[in-house]
């Protein structure tokens, strides 16, 4: 064969990957389809939302978020610093006790070993609603049911993260390092804080962002565990405010302004981390 000919049929050779572009852009418009709708719903009136089309802008939108910051002497912006609590905090401790768990799992060897890991990804598969009475009658019997605690405990040990975190050890930290430490005369909590944590950055990132996203958007643990409205997440606040809008049309439109405040964290942190993935694949690039 010729270059001449080669180089005519290599056009054709092209994969063209049109079905898949497709797939990808109707799960795109299935997916942005209720947020666009949240957004441009925030902005009507209540009269605005019941009588105009779906997807046509109103003019309240600046009225619906000073009355939904007003109601209940700003109740709304409580429910917001209670979920960066909960959030926040329980994703920080809870990535970093996976990253001790995978860390450990990964690099140690210690019996039983196999079979905590097996346990842990049993726990996997538990769903979240299985454990949530269980864990508000213990949390009741020693006294921390409807305290900020009762949300936070549970949902510091994740199965899942300590699962990403050992894949990401085995992977990203070489045994070799650890070895040239301790000849070196770095103790195991140096080396875990210098050497490991660095190496597992971007692996640690990710599992930060699953479990902020999973804690800010858990509905049934506050749900079960607080009684006090002054306690509440926002997504239980949120629903509280559906609740009190079957008898007054006036507070659908702060639900749905709620609704779309209560995503601006969540989209903040994703631009703010993804120079890590960037990172990551940079780097990955290169080893390659």
């Amino acid at each position: 064969m010729t270059a001449a000919a080669h180089h005519r049929r290599r056009p054709d050779a092209r994969p063209r990957p049109r079905l898949a572009l497709i797939v990808l852009l109707l799960g795109a418009l299935y997916c942005l389809t209720p947020v666009a709708w949240v957004v441009i719903a925030s902005s009507k009136s209540p009269r605005e939302l019941f009588t105009t089309f779906s997807f046509a802008p109103g003019s309240g939108l600046f009225d619906n978020l000073a009355n939904l910051g007003a109601y209940g002497g700003g109740q709304f912006w409580q429910w917001g610093l209670n979920s960066l609590l909960y959030a926040g905090l329980g994703a920080v401790l809870s990535t970093l006790v996976s990253a001790m768990a995978g860390y450990a799992l990964a690099k140690f060897r210690f019996r039983g070993r196999q079979v905590l890991f097996s346990v842990i990804l049993a726990g996997v598969l538990v769903p979240g609603i299985v454990l949530a009475v269980p864990q508000y009658l213990l949390l009741a019997a020693v006294g921390l049911a409807g305290t900020h605690w009762s949300v936070l405990l549970p949902v510091i040990i994740n199965p899942f993260g300590i699962f990403l975190c050992r894949v990401f050890a085995a992977a990203a930290v070489p045994q070799s390092t650890l070895e040239a430490a301790r000849l070196d005369g770095a103790g195991e909590v140096r080396i875990f804080g210098s050497i490991v944590l660095p190496m597992m950055t971007q692996g640690l990132v990710t599992v930060f962002l699953l479990q902020f996203v999973g804690i800010w958007n858990n509905f049934l643990l506050p749900f079960i565990m607080l009684s006090d409205q002054d306690k509440y997440p926002i997504t239980l606040g949120l629903y509280t405010f559906l609740g009190k809008g079957a008898g007054d049309a006036d507070l659908y439109p702060l639900v749905i302004m709620g609704s779309a405040v209560s995503v601006i964290p969540l989209i903040v942190l994703v631009l703010v981390l993804q120079r890590f993935w960037r990172a990551d694949l940079l780097a990955g690039g290169l080893k390659a």
